[in-house]
């Protein structure tokens, strides 16, 4: 099935968001917070392909913590409220503004690179050697 450009970006932040299977779109994206799990429950989708690295911190910082500082800038130089009280309210918005959106942007991006099958150029060799060497440990311990 072959979908166009908007259902493609809709499939992409709905999984990404809900954390769920870019596949099949009903197993578990995530074993713990932030932690990607192994493979699909469902559909055995192997999650090994992604690597989203510091991409959802990049994007948090972006487009959470730039704004924020704005604003707290901005009211401390509007209201000029007492420094306490500023870092009262700056410290716990900054740390949850930036905190909330990992999970959900990982996710996007897990999902964007499973729609989009994206791999860096050249290394699909060496990521499947890679992967080889890892199941062929997992089988010598699972055999012991």
């Amino acid at each position: 099935m072959k979908l166009n450009i908007n259902e493609h970006a809709a499939w992409v932040f709905k999984s990404g968001w809900k954390g769920l299977c870019p596949r099949c779109g009903k197993g578990a994206m995530f074993k713990s917070w932030l932690k990607v799990s192994d493979r699909c429950e469902v559909c055995g989708l192997d999650y090994r392909f992604a690597s989203p690295d510091d991409g959802p911190a990049f994007f948090s910082l972006t487009f959470v913590a730039f704004p924020l500082l704005f604003l707290i800038v901005w009211v401390q130089v509007a209201l000029q409220p007492p420094i306490w009280l500023l870092l009262a309210i700056a410290v716990p918005g900054m740390c949850i503004g930036c905190l909330l959106p990992l999970r959900p942007i990982k996710g996007w991006l897990v999902a964007s690179q499973y729609v989009n099958r994206s791999v860096e150029a050249g290394t699909e060799q060496l990521w499947a050697d890679m992967h080889a060497r890892e199941d062929e440990q997992k089988r010598k311990e699972d055999g012991d």
